[in-house]
């Protein structure tokens, strides 16, 4: 293992389990970001005023750019495999906080996930949305790498998949229009907007 992976990841991780409340913080937004951006998503989207059509498709880019880094990552670990640190580190080096299958490492799906929701919202959601969420992936990408589960180049290049993901859907985001239409006619919104452009 390279030696910035080593030192970063024993940065963080020589932490865990010396500090009660920071185990409890980051072993949850490690494990339950997902849920927590399911959350997110949800007040996001009833939240904004009825009328409000853009920021509903920046909802649903953002949504995509977390998928699709998912998939990117699993091209690519398939490609590489690399261990996770608990798999190789000697017993008594490191502190794992949570439970996690001895599978590819690298990238993070965790953080690639985080960052393709915040990344798309850069610029292009309300700024509540936009803290809230690049809050969150910054927390899980710290705490993935404190609980032990992951390498700092784990999270640095989830990081970038989930950003370049982001842009890329920005760029093709006209073609995702027809479903962020129909998540509109399903709740009866978009129609003040809608009928002030006729």
């Amino acid at each position: 293992m390279n030696s910035f992976d080593l030192h970063g990841y024993h940065l963080l991780n020589q932490f865990a389990g010396h500090h009660a409340i920071l185990d409890t913080m980051f072993s949850f937004f490690a494990q339950y970001s997902l849920e927590l951006y399911i959350v997110l998503f949800i007040i996001a989207w009833f939240s904004m005023p009825k009328s409000e059509i853009k920021q509903r498709h920046a909802l649903l880019i953002m949504g995509l750019s977390g998928v699709l880094g998912l998939i990117m990552n699993v091209l690519i670990s398939h490609v590489y495999f690399r261990p996770r640190p608990f798999t190789v580190l000697q017993k008594g080096t490191f502190t794992q906080l949570i439970p996690h299958s001895a599978d590819a490492s690298f990238p993070s799906d965790h953080t690639t996930g985080s960052f393709g929701f915040a990344a798309a919202s850069w610029g292009k959601a309300p700024r509540w949305i936009t803290t809230s969420f690049t809050i969150l992936a910054i927390l899980n990408a710290v705490g993935r790498v404190y609980v032990g589960v992951h390498w700092p180049t784990d999270v640095i290049a989830g990081m970038i998949i989930g950003t370049l993901c982001s842009r890329l859907l920005w760029k093709f985001s006209s073609f995702f229009q027809p479903i962020t239409d129909f998540g509109l006619r399903l709740f009866h919104y978009g129609a003040v907007e809608r009928n002030a452009l006729k």
